[in-house]
């Protein structure tokens, strides 16, 4: 069985804003095409070879320093218990509580049958959901941009832990060592931080890639897609 370990394994391996706004659809159609815009977002502006524009706050919080809310990959929804029985896409499970079928996001015949979508379609994003069209969950590979493209330094925010990521452009997001969900416990928060990614990992679809951080470094990972972690929306240049 393809099993996921925790972050404290993985990662042994390893204050200017500029505000832009992004396209918004107040509307709540709940369907493929955009989300119900029910929270709303300042961007930031980093200089980024793509012209992507970063949110300054995680999903759910007010303030750079909140950690916001915690969502498992695909889910659109908080809950109280984060495990694969409670998944969305998880329908069935093993004598110990282990995903054994998914019903969508799946790559490998394994787990069911396979529907070969890596990417998060807007009806699971939940940035598309809170914040409306145009806002969305970034890419592995725009979280691998954003790495490249800034400088990154373990400090605090109003006492909170976190890491802040700096472009050349002299612009920086600040985001909160949140720590993680798993079960109905809020684990190691000011220790780490975990932030999803709208990509799934292909090669074994019981996971989805995400940002990690804690005091030593940072880099990008797969992690199980029943575990609850923060969310950073992103969305294209309005220039």
């Amino acid at each position: 069985m393809k099993k996921t370990f925790r972050l404290m394994a993985l990662v042994a391996m390893t204050a200017g804003l500029a505000f832009a706004s992004c396209d918004k659809d107040n509307g709540n159609d709940g369907g493929t095409s955009g989300g119900g815009g029910t929270e709303t977002a300042e961007w930031v502006d980093l200089g980024l070879p793509s012209g992507l524009l970063w949110a300054k706050c995680n999903l759910g919080a007010s303030s750079p320093e909140g950690y916001g809310d915690y969502y498992a990959w695909g889910e659109t929804s908080t809950k109280e218990v984060y495990t694969w029985e409670t998944n969305k896409y998880c329908t069935a499970v093993d004598e110990e509580g282990w995903v054994k079928t998914l019903s969508k996001y799946n790559t490998d015949s394994e787990y069911g049958t396979p529907d070969n979508l890596t990417t998060l379609q807007p009806s699971d994003d939940v940035a598309t959901q809170k914040l409306g069209n145009g806002a969305r969950m970034p890419t592995e590979t725009e979280w691998r941009e954003l790495i490249a493209n800034t400088t990154s330094e373990w400090t605090t925010e109003n006492g909170v832990y976190g890491r802040k990521l700096t472009a050349s452009n002299g612009k920086s997001l600040f985001f909160p060592a949140a720590g993680d969900r798993h079960g109905s416990e809020l684990h190691d928060a000011g220790e780490y931080g975990i932030y999803w990614s709208s990509s799934l990992y292909a090669d074994s679809p019981i996971d989805a890639w995400g940002f990690f951080f804690y005091s030593l470094g940072q880099g990008v990972n797969h992690y199980g897609r029943q575990y609850g972690f923060s969310v950073r929306a992103v969305c294209a240049s309005q220039n």
